[in-house]
């Protein structure tokens, strides 16, 4: 196994720089890890650093909190794959999910996959904030929408990814092809193995050096 092909290299804090972004992708070249994950507006700057390279760039659109404008999301998304995102991780709206809008959260998550014919959508449902049910029913709605992934978490809310959220999310999509991307709290080689062994396709964190490397880090996104 190589777990290198199944890291996200994140870096999504407030306060990164341009030079950290910098480093993250050398850090992602160095070690061949599948992409980096950056908010929107560094995207630019990661595409540049990766040129001929064969690590993609993904960037999060709705982030943290899912709460905005699904036109909002929209805007963003296409100023992203503009500037040369490979993939996209957009934050569901979480109050609508609580709300039982069912239909508001759908079009949220369709409006930005019909715009993305040639990309990766990646949907966070954020699964701390909910219920085993809403967490079965968001995953239904990201399957129905065609989502190539459904992820735990931001790593900015109260909770990241736990076993037993990832074992509702793969008894719903396991027939669909929509694979699952665990993150938010993922420090080390162990916990990260897990997660693959239970069949998660993608591991999102700032710890990826570590992760393969054996040691163990005390940071976060």
């Amino acid at each position: 196994m190589q777990l290198n092909t199944y890291i996200d290299h994140t870096l999504l804090k407030a306060t990164a720089t341009k030079q950290d972004i910098i480093e993250l992708c050398e850090q992602a070249k160095r070690y061949k890890f599948h992409a980096v994950c950056v908010n929107s507006g560094y995207v630019a700057l990661a595409k540049e650093q990766l040129n001929n390279s064969s690590v993609k760039v993904c960037s999060v659109v709705g982030f943290p909190l899912g709460a905005m404008a699904t036109q909002a999301k929209v805007a963003e998304t296409q100023e992203a794959i503009k500037n040369g995102a490979d993939e996209i991780d957009m934050v569901i709206n979480v109050g609508l999910l609580k709300s039982k809008d069912f239909d508001g959260v759908w079009r949220d998550i369709e409006a930005v996959k019909c715009i993305l014919p040639n990309h990766i959508l990646k949907v966070i449902l954020e699964t701390c904030y909910l219920e085993e049910l809403e967490i079965i029913k968001s995953c239904e709605l990201a399957v129905q929408c065609g989502a190539d992934f459904v992820k735990t978490s931001t790593g900015f809310g109260p909770g990241g990814a736990r076993f037993e959220e990832i074992t509702i999310m793969k008894r719903v999509v396991a027939q669909s092809g929509t694979k699952i991307k665990a993150s938010g709290g993922i420090r080390d080689t162990e916990t990260a193995l897990k997660y693959i062994n239970m069949g998660v396709a993608r591991i999102g964190t700032s710890s990826g050096i570590e992760i393969v490397s054996g040691t163990i880090s005390k940071s976060d996104y």
